[in-house]
C-alpha cells in the first residue's frame, strides 16, 4: 500500500475527545487502503440466502444501532466525501465480511455525532466502519484465519473468536459476502506511526514524521477537462497523500509490513535532536537551508532506528538497515542487539499493528556510530577533480587491503621540473571537526622495481563560513613530504572545524539536488628546481581522508 498516514494536529485533538467511548484509538486515515490480497474462496457465493448483507443485517435487532451508523456514513474518496453511504455498499454487488457489534457496545450517539465535522465520515470509516468489515471473505472455523479490515488493519477469526472478540452468531451467508455479530467492537490496534503521533511519550517525533505529509495531485487518476492557454484543466481533481520522508526511512503507515524500531522518550528525544540538527546547519545562501537541516537531522536519527523484519537473516546476532552497504561494514549494522551494550538491551518492547516498538530511556547511538561518519574523496573518483593545472592524471586498479576501494590516483606532472596543483571535492561535510588526511601509496605499488623518492606538497582546505563567504586554510604553509617505501597517512590538518555542513545526499527526494563546490582540498606540489634529485613529482594518491573527532557539538 502507497497510501500514507493523513494527519493533521487539530484532526488528533478532535478524535481523542470524541472517540474515548469505542475503544483506544490513537489516529484515523483520511483514505483506505485499495489494494486488497483476496486469499480466500468467495463463500456467499454458496449461500442460500438471497437478501443482501444489508438486508440481512436488518434482519437482526440487535444490531440497530450498527445498521443506522451505516447508513448515515458515506464513503469518502480522494478527500472527498461521495453520496454513496455504507448501507448502499453492502446493498449491492460488491462482497464483504461484515463483523456487527451488537447494541450496548459503543455509543452510536457519539459516533454519528462526529460525522457532522468536516472528516468525520473519514474518521468513522477509519476507526469503526472500517474495523468491522472486510473485503476478504472469511468464516468462523475452528483453526483460525488471518485477513485484512478495510481499514488495512490485519484481523483473525476462528474458533468462535475475533480478534479475542467472542462471536455471538457467526457465518451468516447473504448475497454479497458473510455476516458474524460480535459481543463488542473490534479492538484498534495501532500501528508504529499511530502510536508516534499520538502518544504522549513519543509524540515530538510524531510531530517531526507528520510535519512531511502532503497531498500529491495525481494527474492520471483525475478527470480531464478542456485545454486553457495550453494548459490541461481537470474537472475532478484527485490528490493522492504521501510522506516522502517515511517513504525513505520505513513506511510505519504501512499494515503490511513488520518493523522493529527502537525511539526514545519525549525528553531524549530532545536532546539527541537538537544535538543532530548543529551538525546540520547550512550557510546562510543554501535554498531552504532551515528546512534541509530539519530534515537531515530526522533523517540522521530515524534511519538507523528502524529495521525491517524481512531483510534480516539472523535478527538475534545483528541488525541491519535499509541503506547497509557491504563496502562500508562498520555503519548500518549492529551486532547482538539484545544482549548487553547492544541497541536494544535495556529497552522496553511492546508489539503494534505492524512491528514492535522498544522504549529507550538512553538513546543507544552515538553520532559516530550513525551519521558522522568517516569521509573519503577516492583519488580514482575523477568527478571529483575540481580543477588540475601542469600535470595529467589516471587511475590503476591494484587488489590490496592497503589500497582504499582497489583503486587509486597516479598524477603526473607535465615535465620534470613543474610542480602541479590537483583541487579534490569533498562531499556530504558537517559542521563539525575532523582530522583530514591525505594518503599515499608508493611507487612499488604499480612497478615493484619503481625507484623511491618522496613527493613533497603543500595543501590547503578550501570551504565557507556562516554567511556563505569562502575561506582557505593553508594547513599553515605545512610542507608535507611522504614515506615512499610504504602506504603513508599524511595528516594534512588536525582538528579542523567546518562552521557549516556541505551535505547534500541522495537518500531523500524531497529537496532538488545541489551541486556540491563548496568544500575541496587542494595538493600543490611544492619541489625546487635544485631538488629534483631527491624528490619525485609523481604522486600514487589513494584518497583525502576525513576522521571525525569525538562529538564537541554538545555534552554527552
Amino acid at each position: 500500500m502507497n497510501t500514507l498516514l493523513y494527519n493533521k494536529k487539530w484532526m488528533r485533538i478532535i478524535i481523542a475527545g470524541l472517540f474515548s467511548f469505542l475503544l483506544p484509538l490513537s489516529s484515523f486515515l483520511l483514505t483506505s487502503c485499495s489494494d486488497w490480497n483476496d486469499h480466500y474462496e468467495n463463500l456467499a457465493s454458496q449461500a442460500g440466502n438471497d437478501q443482501t448483507l444489508w438486508q440481512t443485517i436488518q434482519q437482526h435487532p440487535e444490531l440497530s444501532d450498527f445498521s443506522d451508523v451505516l447508513s448515515q456514513t458515506k464513503v469518502f474518496k480522494y478527500h472527498k466525501v461521495t453520496d454513496v453511504s455504507y448501507a448502499s455498499l453492502l446493498d449491492g454487488v460488491q462482497t464483504f465480511t461484515v463483523l456487527a457489534p451488537v447494541n450496548g457496545s459503543f455509543n452510536k450517539d457519539s459516533v454519528l455525532s462526529l460525522l457532522s465535522t468536516s472528516k468525520g465520515d473519514s474518521m468513522v470509516v477509519r476507526s469503526f466502519i472500517g474495523n468491522h468489515l472486510s473485503y476478504d471473505q472469511v468464516a468462523n472455523v475452528e483453526k483460525p484465519t488471518e485477513f485484512f479490515l478495510l481499514n488495512s488493519k490485519r484481523a483473525t477469526i476462528g474458533n468462535n473468536m475475533a480478534l479475542n472478540v467472542p462471536l455471538k452468531e457467526s457465518n451468516i451467508r447473504a448475497k454479497g459476502g458473510i455476516l458474524h455479530i460480535l459481543q463488542n467492537t473490534l479492538p484498534y490496534r495501532n500501528n508504529l506511526y499511530e502510536v508516534l503521533l499520538n502518544n504522549p511519550n513519543y509524540n515530538k517525533i510524531g510531530e517531526q514524521l507528520s510535519s512531511y505529509d502532503e497531498d500529491e495531485f495525481s494527474p492520471t487518476q483525475s478527470i480531464e477537462g478542456g485545454m486553457v492557454d495550453g494548459e490541461q484543466i481537470y474537472v475532478d481533481s484527485v490528490f493522492i497523500e504521501r510522506n516522502k520522508f517515511l517513504e525513505s526511512v520505513g513506511l510505519l503507515a504501512d499494515e503490511d509490513s513488520a518493523y522493529m524500531m527502537v525511539v526514545p522518550t519525549n525528553n531524549e528525544w530532545e536532546r539527541v535532536w537538537n544535538e543532530a540538527m548543529s551538525f546540520y546547519r547550512y550557510d546562510k545562501t543554501v535554498e531552504d537551508g532551515s528546512e534541509r537541516q530539519r530534515a537531515w537531522a530526522n533523517f540522521a536519527l530515524l534511519s538507523d532506528a528502524i529495521f525491517s523484519r524481512t531483510i534480516q537473516s539472523s535478527p538475534e546476532d545483528s541488525l541491519v538497515t535499509y541503506f547497509y552497504d557491504r563496502r562500508y561494514p562498520q555503519y548500518e549494522v549492529f551486532h547482538k542487539p539484545f544482549q548487553e551494550g547492544g541497541i536494544f538491551y535495556g529497552t522496553t518492547a511492546k508489539d503494534f499493528s505492524n512491528g514492535t516498538l522498544y522504549t529507550a530511556s538512553r538513546w543507544p547511538f552515538t553520532p559516530e556510530m550513525t551519521y558522522n561518519r568517516e569521509i573519503k574523496t577516492e583519488g580514482e573518483r575523477t568527478n571529483l577533480i575540481v580543477d588540475y593545472t601542469q600535470c595529467s592524471y589516471t587511475t590503476r586498479i591494484h587488489a590490496a587491503d592497503s589500497v582504499s576501494e582497489n583503486e587509486y590516483l597516479v598524477i603526473t606532472p607535465r615535465s620534470n621540473t613543474t610542480n602541479w596543483t590537483m583541487n579534490f571535492k569533498v562531499e556530504n561535510t558537517l559542521a563539525t571537526s575532523y582530522d583530514i588526511y591525505a594518503i599515499i601509496l608508493p611507487a612499488t605499488v604499480y612497478n615493484p622495481n619503481a625507484q623511491v623518492k618522496p613527493c613533497k606538497f603543500q595543501a590547503e582546505i578550501n570551504y565557507v563560513d556562516e554567511n556563505g563567504n569562502a575561506k582557505t586554510f593553508n594547513c599553515d604553509n605545512t610542507k608535507f613530504t611522504n614515506d615512499p617505501t610504504r602506504v603513508d597517512t599524511l595528516l594534512l590538518a588536525e582538528n579542523f572545524t567546518f562552521p557549516v555542513c556541505n551535505y547534500y545526499g541522495d537518500q531523500l527526494s524531497m529537496f532538488e539536488s545541489q551541486t556540491n563546490m563548496k568544500i575541496t582540498v587542494k595538493l600543490k606540489c611544492n619541489i625546487l628546481a635544485r631538488e629534483s634529485n631527491q624528490f619525485s613529482r609523481e604522486m600514487f594518491l589513494d584518497c583525502i581522508y576525513l576522521r571525525p573527532r569525538k562529538n564537541q557539538n554538545t555534552e554527552q
